[in-house]
């Protein structure tokens, strides 16, 4: 699979000046999967955007899909209980870390960003490795501020109870599960795509856990993957 957007993309010119690396495509091909989770978005969501089985092209199908999303989030938009589900899913499923941030924005301004994280963080605590990995990629969206005024949960106001919520909330329940898994869970998806966004500080924790902080640098370190040497040079660093 080729690296649709790279992370320095998805994180701006800054990191672009510190020389990261492109976070590497994913080494599971789950395009069939992700593909399953866009039909079901269109069923449920109500996308103007013809069944994928009568697409000639695959790859052009997925931009419309997409695009549909776009162009329904600019209107007022009204997302039923079982939305919130298959955008989440989309968003985990979604190859593209840059792209995915279609799926969770809309969910976090109609649901808020506790229930978005908390769907996240069981992702990563209790998904499959491809999930786990994805989980990872999608919180980095999680912290957008709420501009789509127009998108809205069933049931409720347009711009109600997802103002209310604190953009910090459950960031430090990530924080230790990304580190707990990165440690534990060997799998190069995984790893590849919990690193960028896990702090490397003994700081960020509490003190039990500096140890598994120690073992993060250190595998990290030793890896045999050339992007998860890189970029942990950076982060020590940083």
């Amino acid at each position: 699979m080729a690296v649709d957007g790279d992370e320095t993309a998805a994180r701006g010119a800054g990191s672009a000046a510190q020389g990261f690396m492109a976070l590497p495509g994913r080494t599971e091909d789950g395009r069939q999967l992700f593909l399953k989770c866009l039909a079901d978005m269109v069923r449920v969501l109500r996308l103007d955007v013809a069944p994928e089985s009568d697409a000639d092209d695959e790859r052009q199908w997925r931009h419309q899909v997409r695009g549909a999303l776009r162009e329904a989030c600019r209107q007022e938009l009204v997302l039923s209980e079982a939305s919130f589900g298959v955008l989440m899913k989309a968003a985990v499923y979604d190859p593209d870390p840059s792209f995915n941030r279609q799926f969770v924005e809309p969910a976090l301004n109609a649901f808020g960003y506790r229930r978005v994280r908390s769907a996240l963080l069981d992702y990563l605590r209790t998904g499959t490795n491809q999930e786990r990995a994805g989980a990872a990629r999608a919180w980095y969206w999680s912290a957008l501020p709420l501009r789509l005024s127009k998108v809205r949960a069933e049931g409720s106001d347009i711009g109600g109870q997802a103002e209310v919520d604190d953009r910090s909330v459950m960031v430090g329940e990530w924080y230790e599960a990304a580190l707990r898994e990165f440690v534990r869970n060997e799998h190069l998806d995984v790893r590849r795509c919990i690193l960028p966004g896990l702090p490397l500080r003994k700081s960020a924790y509490p003190p039990e856990l500096h140890d598994l902080v120690e073992a993060a640098v250190m595998i990290a370190r030793s890896h045999p993957d050339e992007y998860i040497r890189h970029r942990v040079e950076h982060q020590v660093r940083g």
